[in-house]
């Protein structure tokens, strides 16, 4: 089978355009939440959110602006920074070897709240003649695939949380059985609107905001943790068979070698430690790695009361007593939560901690849950780090769990 190694990687977020500033931001633990802005502010009760608010880089003509959601031209920003450093150049012949694997918990949403405000708070008799094709959950990845001319399979997941982090492993799985010699792979999500914010409030797990320092309000795995915050974003990485990175002299990155998948099959949204700890397992076991073998996780921490228990009940019976040496820790707290671009972005960081030999902060964690007593980085990062393989753990509603693993390329 075919080792799967990394070309490229980008990344747009709440933190900034591009992989290295989101690296640079959750390195120092820079907050990119803030205050919600939004037309519906004032009507909801959701008061932050991690939110894009940069210009996006222009990639799209005019004339196509009616083709894309932001959902889409987050998956740009980020898909095209990945291709740009992977220095890829496909002929037409490997344009048929090349695909797209991307993720999206919501898709167009935008769009589909543009349709229904039209219809039902205007009152006009039809919505945007393009309303299908900007807010099928498809269209990111079909709007790349376009981009760069890739004529290989273009498949889209939606599983909520774990949806891009799900891409990457079913790209890896690809690569390596043979079916395809390269892909772009990762996820976007740009559900920052009225309805889809008032339906996350509905469920009551959203943080409530810090009055004194809103930037603070996402805090994973503190005692006084109250619930995740929202975020949007984009996050790709092209990833090759190493035959093909090689016969084209391309710088590898790192080599992603494990991908573990599962479900909890107990419950629709409260997490079950057992279904956790089947994905990092099977992961492990992919990677070929004892358990000593991982430096470092980039663990799901979405600040949830339960979900953040879970995961260190999780980790616990992966890893037993190496657990305790393990650094740990959520960057969700300076990013916020971007769902189905989540698994990707936070895979990202982990590949940068790995290549950097730095561990980024739980930021704000100045008062440890007692019920969350592993390593988790608090306040500050640690430089000059020995680390051989990180982990990524993405959980999602529905009970879908993922862990990649990646480690430093040789040869």
């Amino acid at each position: 089978m075919e080792r799967v190694v990394i070309t490229g990687f980008g990344a747009i977020s709440a933190l900034g355009l591009g992989a290295d500033v989101n690296f640079k931001a959750a390195l120092s633990g820079t907050s990119g939440i803030g205050r919600l802005q939004h037309p519906y502010a004032e009507q909801l009760s959701c008061g932050v959110a991690a939110q894009v608010l940069a210009p996006l880089p222009e990639l799209i003509a005019k004339t196509e602006a009616a083709l894309f959601d932001r959902v889409s031209l987050l998956a740009l920003a980020a898909a095209n920074e990945a291709y740009t450093q992977s220095g890829l150049s496909v002929d037409a012949e490997q344009a048929t070897r090349s695909s797209v694997f991307w993720g999206t918990g919501m898709g167009g949403a935008h769009t589909v709240e543009a349709a229904y405000e039209d219809l039902f708070v205007k009152n006009k008799r039809r919505v945007r003649p393009m309303s299908v094709i900007a807010s099928m959950n498809n269209a990111a990845a079909a709007q790349i695939a376009l981009k760069v001319g890739f004529g290989g399979a273009v498949t889209t997941y939606s599983s909520a949380c774990v949806s891009s982090a799900q891409a990457i492993g079913e790209a890896c799985r690809a690569i390596r059985h043979g079916y395809v010699d390269r892909a772009i792979a990762g996820g976007s999500e740009a559900l920052l609107t009225y309805a889809v914010l008032s339906a996350w409030d509905a469920l009551r797990v959203l943080a409530n905001t810090d009055a004194a320092h809103p930037e603070r309000s996402c805090k994973p795995f503190s005692k006084n943790r109250n619930g995740l915050v929202l975020g949007e974003g984009g996050a790709a990485l092209v990833l090759e068979s190493l035959s093909s990175a090689q016969a084209r002299g391309a710088t590898i990155l790192a080599e992603l070698v494990g991908y573990g998948i599962s479900n909890d099959a107990t419950h629709i949204t409260k997490p079950d430690p057992a279904g956790q700890a089947r994905a990092m397992q099977m992961a492990l076991a992919e990677a070929q790695l004892p358990l000593s073998g991982i430096d470092y996780i980039n663990a799901h921490g979405a600040a949830t009361i339960a979900g953040d228990a879970a995961e260190t009940a999780s980790i616990k019976a992966v890893f037993g007593e190496h657990a305790k040496s393990i650094m740990i820790s959520s960057t969700k707290s300076v990013h916020g939560h971007t769902l189905g671009a989540a698994g990707a972005l936070e895979f990202i960081i982990s590949l940068q901690a790995l290549r950097a030999n730095a561990v980024p902060p739980t930021a704000f964690l100045d008062d440890p849950d007692p019920e969350c007593d592993l390593d988790y980085v608090p306040l500050q990062a640690r430089h000059n780090q020995e680390l051989r393989a990180v982990m990524s753990n993405s959980f999602a509603f529905g009970g879908s769990n993922v862990a990649l693993i990646a480690k430093k390329f040789e040869v």
